[in-house]
């Protein structure tokens, strides 16, 4: 292993916190406001990760520019309602994932976390489920363009100073992968989330994990 400190950047949804509901109650919630039908549960499943703006875009294709930003809109303020209706709102920490940034929480490694996520939902979620201080960086939709564009990565390479070549990028979707592969930076995929195994190994993961108990062994054997 390199003397030099590691980079992990986690995605948040679908990576660290299970909020599918969540997130499907929002969007539906949000066609039902514009008077359109909701997307079937797949497609909203195939969705999360990316910002809001590129999501309802994937989900209304076609869909008129201004009738797109009051769906976006829609979406917002469904969530922000959701999150305020009660303590499960937020989904749950998946199995193991305290666990692992504990024992992930070494001077060799440095944590941060690049998410779809509005700036004001990533800090909900680190202050619900106490996870604020694993990072160091944060990286949400309103810091840099949506996933697969690398500049959350870049973002978090100028925050910490630590180069591509000793940063991981860990997450459940192909669009983290591709994030990562755009930033020229290793990744590994978590079979527990929203996009298939297949899905991440097409994107290009250099490791798949199916529980958080490997994952220190992986990030270990690539770094």
């Amino acid at each position: 292993m390199s003397g030099e400190p590691r980079l992990l950047v986690f995605d948040c949804d679908g990576t660290l916190v299970d909020s599918l509901a969540a997130i499907q109650h929002a969007m539906e919630a949000a066609f039902s406001a514009v008077d359109l039908p909701s997307p079937p549960a797949a497609a909203i499943r195939g969705i999360v990760g990316l910002s809001v703006p590129q999501a309802v875009a994937v989900l209304a294709p076609g869909l008129p520019r201004g009738r797109l930003a009051a769906l976006d809109r829609a979406f917002r303020e469904a969530a922000l309602a959701h999150r305020a209706s009660g303590p499960d709102a937020d989904g749950r920490l998946y199995p193991g994932a305290r666990e692992a940034l504990q024992r992930l929480d070494t001077p060799a490694t440095v944590m941060a976390v690049a998410t779809g996520k509005a700036r004001r939902g990533l800090e909900h979620t680190l202050d619900v489920f106490a996870l604020r201080s694993f990072f160091v960086a944060t990286q949400t939709a309103d810091d840099a363009p949506s996933k697969p564009h690398p500049g959350m990565l870049r973002n978090c390479e100028r925050l910490t100073g630590i180069a591509p070549a000793r940063t991981v990028m860990i997450g459940d979707t192909g669009f983290d992968i591709a994030m990562a592969k755009a930033h020229g930076c290793l990744a590994v995929g978590v079979s527990w989330g929203y996009h298939s195994v297949e899905t991440l190994r097409e994107a290009g993961a250099h490791a798949i994990v199916d529980d958080f108990a490997e994952l220190d062994a992986a990030v270990e054997a690539l770094t």
